[in-house]
């Protein structure tokens, strides 16, 4: 793919990803989210009753793989979709790049889109080390998980307009979130700067992610966006919910804090 006079290499797993073959297996089995989402709802529930009388389990070791593996996975994700989305918006402009179905079947980011839809199921897994350490479970954290699984699996299997945007996004995000969470979990101490400004990074995106799906919207009417009533409300919905509850979590966990430490002082 050429880029503005740059090759963007193309990996021999991405050439031969075949993305009809993805697309129909996610029409025909989307609805097993449900199920996924409520076998975990179960877990949480269950779990955290089971590890109530227990003393927690340590799994440092264990979480350090687990974030560096998800850091890893995601840092190659934002990579190849955003030098894609780049290409797209240089060459063909901001209308193209959201109302454009082509990030489904590119010839880089229809593997990376699909891998986006399915790593939303063993991401669950983040919420299992929470249980077992017998760490704070947030509403936000087990919403998000839920909501972003049921979605993303919902609009794949439309290739709806946006999609790009969401998936290089999330893709960008979780590259430094997972990162921060590798590096924490290995003992290294790491400034509540970067913490904030993943917290940042997430309403951030949240507040794009309103906008682009504004763009969708306006553009569909005019017959340029492929999308649908249903996945517009849906989207706004959790999105506008998402950016309420990430400003939420940072007025607690950062202005509220630093608050109650000066009155303390």
């Amino acid at each position: 793919m050429n880029m503005s006079g740059l090759t963007l290499q193309e990996y021999e797993f991405e050439k031969q990803f075949n993305e009809n073959e993805a697309i129909q297996w996610m029409q025909e089995n989307w609805k097993k989210s449900f199920l996924f989402s409520a076998l975990y709802a179960a877990f949480i529930f269950g779990g955290r009753h089971l590890m109530n009388k227990r003393a927690k389990f340590e799994l440092r070791k264990p979480l350090v793989l687990w974030s560096l593996s998800l850091a890893v996975f995601s840092i190659f994700g934002a990579v190849r979709t955003g030098a894609y989305m780049v290409y797209i918006l240089m060459a063909k402009g901001l209308k193209q790049s959201v109302c454009d179905q082509s990030f489904y079947n590119g010839p880089v980011s229809k593997f990376w889109a699909y891998a986006f839809v399915l790593s939303k199921a063993p991401e669950l897994g983040d919420t299992i080390f929470i249980i077992l350490r017998k760490q704070k479970l947030i509403f936000l954290h087990w919403y998000h998980h839920i909501t972003v699984l049921l979605y993303s699996w919902y609009s794949y299997k439309d290739m709806v307009a946006g999609g790009g945007w969401f998936m290089t996004m999330n893709y960008g995000v979780h590259a430094v979130m997972y990162t921060y969470y590798a590096l924490r979990a290995a003992g290294f101490r790491v400034s509540r700067k970067f913490a904030m400004f993943i917290t940042l990074s997430q309403i951030t995106q949240m507040f794009v992610g309103c906008i682009i799906n504004y763009l969708v919207f306006a553009w569909m009417q005019q017959g340029q966006c492929h999308s649908h009533v249903y996945n517009i409300v849906w989207c706004s919905l959790m999105y506008l919910s998402y950016f309420v509850l990430f400003c939420h979590f940072f007025f607690e966990a950062y202005i509220g804090k630093t608050r109650k430490a000066r009155k303390a002082e």
